[in-house]
């Protein structure tokens, strides 16, 4: 049987991937013939096979754990629904949706609330994401559009990434940069950390935080003086040029005011600012590091107005360029997925209400915006909202102030969670649990960075009784009485609606598929890769190309951006800033399925500067306290010189299941950006300490194990080949300790293996059942533990030898070196210390080590890694 092509779940690139199904084994590669990703697939992509096993899934219905039927189960969520917009107004409920969802699912929730509920209270995790960058195009260009695509990064002869580190968060489309790198594309790099990304740029720029606005007004004031805007293109293109350089001219603009307000040496500051100012194609990516503010929105025009002022916007290789983080977040944005407009770009004015009335033959169009996520679930815990829906997201972990959105949900009279999990940190506070299918089982369209709709397609038959969530939907809305309007048979009616919807009264809406109205099943079956606006004549590249814009004159805006310094408090003098890693996503409900994606950073950490980390006495792999006015969470420290200093950094991937303690985002306050509603995950007041525990450890065992709560204990599972690495920590005493020690080998089988060291605080125990390993612990009070990989393969081996089992309570592999260095490729297992040998070899580039090691030849994600491993070899550095 071929394989059949699809597109990738995760970032929003929107790369294409062609699998074919043999039960629920997968084989997968990238697709080749698709134009976003031309065959390449990152490290998470690669590992897509490996997550689509049964393990853990939500298959059945249930209410209050009880199994329940759909019948039964659609029945009570349409009733209490009712009856709650009965008592108390169609304002009194809402859903929380996803970026994860397909378009078709999105149009449908949004069609549900906000046409026939009444209310705007639909809002979706992309709020978290790229909600500024959507108001910033809606101010700038009348509307929440994309100018640029992707080949204007192959063609862009200088790329600024502005709080964007692609190496890790959209790794194929760095490949696809690092290409045109070769024929002199250059890169800067806006970021107060010394990513991936920064690591391999012509320059980076460690600017302070909060300093971005500042950063982009002093550029604009730079080009104005230099004569470098372009006055045709403004005079013919934009308004609000001479309201914004009036702004600029009340601030001193000088290279070194704007150098010392954001921390960055004032050669650097020059160089950026002439490479802008000589290189007209140029591209400025920007993401979450600019989203991510109080200042989101202003972060995002100030970008914009340098490339309107200098009419890089419309051409080859030159335009600001939004870059979504959600496989569908664009999808969203479309059909209205988000609380501040309706469906197909329009807003709530009366023309618009009326149109999409008329549309749908609804009853009641919501009659203006409905609550933000962070409003949305202040919303719930005052008991405004009494009724919720959430949809493929986990609020519960990706929320900031996350403790305070937990107890919200734990107070809401009804929560509704469809999902493809059964256990995820929100599951936990529904009343029903209704399952959705999961990636390779979904049918449907997605919308990447550059307007692309591409298919996802299912590779596997439904499991259990899951179902598509825009059927979910409809099932719900016709219980409630909306049976007509939702009577569609599958998901092609779904999108061929949504498609005549784009067309229909259209005005001059950039947002038309009318060239798929007339799509058949199986025309839309086989519907290939395609950019909106889609018209009889095909997709769109580019928008813009004449010089217009979507709004009433034509003429895009250019706004005053004031630019606004970082929020301080004594007691927390650091900045603690939350984002992504290379290899995992969101909150690990798939990536964490995987086990090869943990080997690049099995743990939840904390990066500090040397000179933070020795002021406090924090030392690189200790256990660390980062406490804000919030709570506080534990985490290993990496000491390093690539984060700034008075900053630290988080991930924000780990939750209940795997890491308590480590969980980010209820550190973060729920600051927002006043326009846009998008919360401030990357400026924080935060503080570190020293965790100081009194013993710790590891166990090993064939399933996963979880620690009461009323053990005090920082605990971490990591998944493995086979078994599950649990590491953790206290600071008890033995009774802790041994209390520990029963649960973790209640029922374990009885041929044991022990050594213990009292006067040493040691404690080494192993249990087999027959041949095989069944579990392993080891503890101590102050002596070193073991590597753990050894112990975590022999858990593949059906039976051990009798040398395996002699060695197993010192806990290394007989006459085998151990290698404890950092591992730098995941797809090839290949550690730092491997690839220094071969450096030290003769290798000199990236390529001959990639040769040599394996490391770097299968997604590519660990390259600008490898970059800086020979960048740190003196032998090397010499040489440059």
């Amino acid at each position: 049987m071929a394989a059949r092509r699809s597109t990738c779940p995760y970032c929003g690139v929107g790369c294409g991937v062609a699998g074919q199904a043999s039960g629920r084994d997968l084989t997968l590669a990238g697709d080749p013939a698709h134009p976003a990703n031309a065959g390449r697939l990152c490290s998470k992509g690669s590992a897509l096979a490996a997550t689509v096993g049964l393990e853990g899934r939500l298959l059945h219905p249930a209410i209050r754990e009880r199994r329940a039927s759909w019948e039964e189960a659609i029945a009570l969520v349409a009733r209490r629904f009712s009856e709650t917009i009965a008592r108390h107004g169609p304002d009194s409920v809402a859903f929380y949706v996803s970026g994860q969802l397909l378009t078709e699912d999105y149009y449908a929730a949004n069609k549900l609330m906000k046409g026939f509920i009444g209310t705007g209270n639909i809002d979706t995790n992309s709020r978290l994401c790229m909600a500024s960058a959507v108001v910033a195009h809606k101010l700038a260009f009348g509307a929440d559009l994309v100018p640029g695509c992707y080949e204007d990064l192959d063609l862009a002869d200088l790329v600024v990434f502005a709080g964007h580190n692609a190496a890790w968060t959209h790794p194929v489309l760095f490949r696809r940069m690092e290409a045109a790198r070769s024929r002199g594309q250059r890169h800067v790099v806006i970021d107060p950390r010394r990513t991936d990304t920064a690591q391999v740029a012509d320059l980076h720029l460690p600017i302070a935080p909060q300093m971005d606005v500042r950063l982009w007004n002093g550029l604009l004031a730079d080009l104005i003086r230099r004569g470098a805007v372009d006055r045709a293109y403004i005079d013919a293109h934009i308004s609000g040029f001479a309201e914004v350089e009036a702004q600029l001219a009340a601030a001193d603009q000088s290279l070194a005011a704007v150098a010392a307000d954001c921390g960055l040496a004032l050669a650097d500051l020059q160089r950026f600012y002439d490479l802008f100012a000589q290189t007209p194609r140029t591209v400025s990516l920007f993401s979450m590091g600019s989203n991510q503010s109080t200042q989101g929105v202003a972060k995002g025009l100030a970008i914009i107005n340098a490339h309107l002022a200098t009419g890089r916007i419309g051409k080859p290789g030159a335009c600001p360029f939004s870059i979504t983080g959600q496989p569908n977040a664009m999808g969203g944005r479309e059909t209205g997925g988000m609380a501040t407009t309706l469906a197909a770009h329009m807003d709530f004015d009366e023309a618009s209400r009326a149109r999409l009335g008329r549309f749908w033959g609804a009853p009641r169009v919501a009659e203006r915006p409905g609550l933000k996520a962070v409003d949305m679930f202040e919303a719930v815990g005052e008991g405004r909202i009494k009724a919720l829906w959430v949809m493929a997201t986990n609020p519960a972990v990706s929320m900031p102030d996350a403790a305070r959105v937990r107890a919200a949900l734990a107070a809401c009279p009804f929560v509704v969670v469809s999902d493809c999990m059964d256990q995820t940190d929100t599951t936990a506070f529904a009343h029903v649990k209704l399952p959705a299918l999961a990636w390779g089982e979904k049918d449907g369209t997605v919308t990447n960075s550059e307007r692309r709709i591409s298919r996802q397609r299912a590779l596997f038959e439904a499991p259990g009784e899951a179902r598509a969530d825009w059927k979910i939907i409809a099932d719900v809305a016709t219980a409630m009485g909306f049976g007509d309007a939702f009577s569609w048979r599958s998901n092609a009616q779904v999108f061929r609606e949504w498609a005549r919807l784009t067309a229909y009264e259209n005005d001059g809406r950039l947002l038309d598929l009318s060239g798929l109205v007339a799509m058949s099943p199986t025309d839309y079956d086989a519907l290939g890769p395609v950019q909106w606006p889609v018209t009889a004549a095909g997709g769109t590249a580019r928008l813009f190309t004449d010089g217009a814009f979507q709004t009433p004159d034509g003429r895009a805006r250019m706004h005053p951006t004031p630019a606004a310094g970082p929020a301080r408090a004594p007691a927390y003098p650091l900045a603690l800033n939350t984002g992504r890693i290379r290899d995992q996503w969101h909150t690990l409900t798939r990536t964490g399925l995987a086990p090869d994606l943990w080997r690049h950073a099995p743990e939840p950490f904390v990066e500090v500067h040397p000179d933070d980390a020795a002021s406090v006495g924090v030392a690189e792999g200790a256990l660390t306290r980062v406490q804000t006015p919030l709570g506080e969470a534990v985490v290993v420290a990496r000491v390093t010189d690539r984060q700034r200093r008075g900053s630290v950094f988080m991930p924000m991937h780990w939750t209940g299941a795997y890491a308590p303690s480590g969980r980010a985002n209820g550190l973060v306050a729920a600051r927002i950006d006043p326009r846009s509603g998008q919360p401030e995950f990357k400026h924080t007041p935060a503080r570190v300490r020293p965790y100081r525990e009194t013993w710790r450890g590891f166990f090993l065992a064939r399933e996963a194990w979880t620690t009461p709560a009323r053990l005090d204990l920082v605990w971490r599972r990591i998944p493995q080949q086979g078994c599950y690495l649990h590491e953790f920590a206290g600071r008890g005493d033995a009774a802790e300790r041994e209390a520990l020690r029963k649960l973790l080998l209640r029922n374990a089988p009885g041929d044991a293996l022990r050594y213990e060291d009292p006067s040493a605080g040691s404690l080494r125990e192993a249990f087999m059942e027959g041949e095989r390993l069944d579990r392993v612990l080891f503890a101590t009070t102050s002596g070193a533990l073991p590597p753990r990989d050894w112990l975590a393969e022999l858990f593949t081996a059906p039976a051990l030898s009798g040398q395996d089992r002699a060695a197993l309570l010192i806990g290394r592999a007989p006459g085998r070196p151990v290698d404890a260095s950092p591992l730098v490729c995941a797809c090839r297992n290949v550690r730092a210390a491997v690839i220094d040998k071969a450096i030290a070899a003769g290798a000199r580039e990236i390529d001959a080590i990639a040769e040599a090691t394996g490391a770097g030849t299968n997604c590519g994600s660990c390259r600008p890694e490898i970059a800086r491993l020979l960048a740190a070899r003196p032998e090397i550095a010499d040489a440059a």
